[in-house]
Formats: C-alpha cells, sequence, structure tokens
C-alpha cells in the first residue's frame, strides 16, 4: 500500500473553473474549496471517500446527470508510473495514458494530483429526503420509477429501502421498521425543484420529509452516517437499463429480508449527459445505463458475516436479468474476478488496457483485485 494521505492540497481558478486536487484529498476536502467560489467538482455521494479512487475507478454522485462520470471532467493528471518517471497526462500529453485513468483504476501508476473542470452549484441547493413506510415501498418505487424518468437533469434521485435508523429527525414509532425513502438533489434554481418534486410528495403519506434549502456540501454529507468506519461491509451491484415491475417485485421481497438494520437495497438514478458519449470514450463506458443498483451490505459482528454476505449475494443472483450485464468497477469486492471485471469494460475496452498496461507497467508493479493484465 502507498499512502496519499497527507496529500490534501486543493488550488482553485475561479476564472478558467478548474481545481487542482492532490491525490490524499476527501470529496469534503474538495468541496470545501470550490463552494468558496460557488462551483463544484463532480464527485460522489459520500464526503469522506477519497478523489482518488473515485475518479480513476469512473465516479458518480448528485451531478452525474446533468455532467457524467467524474472522470468525465477530469482536465490532466500528474502521475508517477511504475519506472519512477513523473508524467503530466491530459487529452494534449501522454493522451493514451490519460484515456486509461479515466476509468481503467490504479493499474498504470500512482496519480498524485488530479485537475477537475469545475461548475457552477450552490452554495444551497435544493436536498434532503422523503420517507415513507416499509409497506408502501411497492406505491414507493413504482413513483420513483415515474419521477426519476421525467426528472430534468438538474434533480438527481436514489431510493433506499431499509430499516429505519435512530435519527431524529425520523418518528420514533417507526425506528427500527422497515422503511422507504428517495432521497433527492436539485442542484438548478430552488422554485424549479420545488415543482419538479411535487409528484413524488404527492404520492401516498410520507412520515417524513426533510427537503429542504441546504448547503451543497451539508448535501454532499447527507449520507456519511450510512458508512461509519469500522463496521463489516459486503456490497454486490448491477447497472440497470431501467426499472421495471420485476425488479420492483425482487427489492421489495429482499428488503423484507434484510438481516442487519443497517443494511440498504439502493438505486441511484445517473441517466442523462453521460449517455451523451461515445462508449469507448474512457475506459468508464457502461453508458446505457440509466440507474446504479447497489446491495449494501452493513453489520457489526464478525458472527455475523455469513448470514449478511448470502442476503447480499441472494439478492444480487435474482436482480441479475434486470441488469445491463456492466459493472460499476468501484463497486466489485476483492472475490469478484475477472469476468466482472471484463464486464465492467467490455472486451475491446479491456484489450485497449492491456495494451497500455504491457506499455507502462510491464513488470505488473500495480497489482490488485481489480487488475488489468498485459
Amino acid at each position: 500500500m502507498i499512502d496519499l494521505s497527507l496529500l490534501r492540497g486543493v488550488w482553485v481558478d475561479p476564472a478558467r473553473r478548474t481545481a487542482r486536487a492532490q491525490a490524499g484529498c476527501t470529496l469534503a476536502d474538495l468541496d470545501r474549496e470550490t463552494q468558496l467560489h460557488g462551483l463544484a467538482a463532480v464527485l460522489g455521494f459520500v464526503s469522506a471517500t477519497g478523489i482518488a479512487g473515485l475518479t480513476v475507478g469512473g465516479g458518480f454522485g448528485y451531478l452525474t446527470r446533468r455532467h457524467g462520470w467524474t472522470c468525465d471532467n477530469l482536465v490532466s493528471m500528474e502521475v508517477v508510473t511504475a519506472d519512477a518517471e513523473v508524467l503530466r497526462v491530459s487529452a494534449d500529453e501522454n493522451e493514451d495514458l490519460f484515456w486509461a485513468l479515466r476509468g481503467g483504476g490504479g493499474n498504470f501508476g500512482i496519480v498524485t494530483s488530479f485537475e477537475y473542470r469545475l461548475f457552477p452549484v450552490g452554495p444551497e441547493v435544493l436536498g434532503g429526503a422523503i420517507v415513507w413506510r416499509g409497506e408502501d415501498s411497492t406505491m414507493v418505487l413504482d413513483a420513483y420509477r415515474e419521477f426519476s424518468a421525467a426528472a430534468p437533469r438538474e434533480l438527481t434521485s436514489v431510493a433506499v429501502l431499509r430499516i429505519a435508523p435512530p435519527a431524529p429527525w425520523l418518528p420514533k414509532e417507526i425506528h427500527g421498521k422497515p422503511i422507504a425513502a428517495i432521497f433527492v438533489c436539485h442542484s438548478g434554481k430552488a422554485e424549479a425543484g420545488e415543482a419538479a418534486l411535487v409528484p413524488m410528495r404527492k404520492r401516498g403519506y410520507p412520515v417524513a420529509d426533510i427537503v429542504t434549502r441546504r448547503p451543497y456540501t451539508q448535501m454532499q454529507g447527507l449520507l456519511d452516517a450510512t458508512q461509519p468506519k469500522g463496521r463489516r461491509y459486503y456490497w454486490k451491484s448491477h447497472y440497470l437499463p431501467g426499472i421495471g415491475p420485476e425488479m420492483v417485485q425482487f427489492a421489495v421481497d429482499h428488503a423484507a429480508r434484510i438481516p442487519s438494520p443497517h443494511s440498504a437495497i439502493l438505486l441511484f438514478h445517473i441517466q442523462g449527459a453521460l449517455g451523451e458519449l461515445p462508449a469507448g470514450h474512457s475506459p468508464a463506458g457502461n453508458r446505457d445505463a440509466a440507474y446504479v443498483l447497489n446491495i449494501a451490505g452493513s453489520w457489526e459482528r464478525p458472527d455475523d458475516d455469513t448470514a449478511n454476505v448470502k442476503w447480499a449475494r441472494d439478492c444480487f443472483e435474482a436482480t441479475r436479468s434486470c441488469s445491463t450485464g456492466g459493472a460499476y468497477i468501484n463497486f466489485l469486492t476483492e472475490e469478484e474476478g475477472a469476468d466482472r471485471i471484463a464486464a465492467s469494460y467490455g472486451r475491446p475496452i479491456l484489450d485497449r488496457l492491456a495494451v497500455l498496461k504491457r506499455k507502462y507497467d510491464p513488470g505488473n508493479f500495480f497489482r490488485h483485485t481489480k487488475g488489468v493484465t498485459g
């Protein structure tokens, strides 16, 4: 392991709308500096996430529907190669390596800094969550399918099925009971966001609604409490072309069997700008996807490993028929082998990555469970 956690510098150029961030930065580090200028990079959903792994694996978040994958919005990178050469890579310099690192993971070198394109966002956005009781899950997901399909690109939403945590903004009578929630972030004009939310707010009888105008930096940290350090985690994931009745039923059925109060089934809406670029634009690819399904197992004790891993795997297998066949490289677990790596990239892209692996790291110095071999 090479620890870059002390490299936390961020330099924002508001005139050019770019930011350079060192590889040890978290999303919170970058957002804090860019929001001083009313700007933001396309990043993820949990503010403690490191920018490096997120970016070289693709990256998606609340701004993806407007601007594509995180890696689609890279301007340049500084990279240390296996033979200790320091390279600047961009569309004009070492462009083959620039292509490979936009989704090809940590196979080709150590990225020590990233230069991102920034976009006007905030400082306030309309965001938060609307929550229903678990018995309304089918109704909520059916409504979510219609709501998200019609949503403007400024509006990103995430559907969540889980057990209600003891959060102060949830009524005490539903703590520990199944819930269905929709997290939303509208990064355009708040009035337009309020209008877009009306159909979802009118469905059924929500038990909580904390959608309000809030700082974008706060929105970026809204899901942080779901990923504390020290828990045991096991994730499985699919890309989905849409959310059909079969997918809704699978999600509801498996949510009813969740063995841990910390686990969840999540549906991230990503359809939009990423589909406007060709499939081979970057290794991140999978530009036919409309949603990301994440089966997020999370629990406390090693004794519960078997039950929680089995639940995630069972849900994954049941929903396989609903998938595009693709996979998000950043959500793969260490047990998933060459077939899932191939599913993440597709054969033409994987072959191209293998050629570049031979060029930049012929000795396979940078090797890990999501490796590309030459």
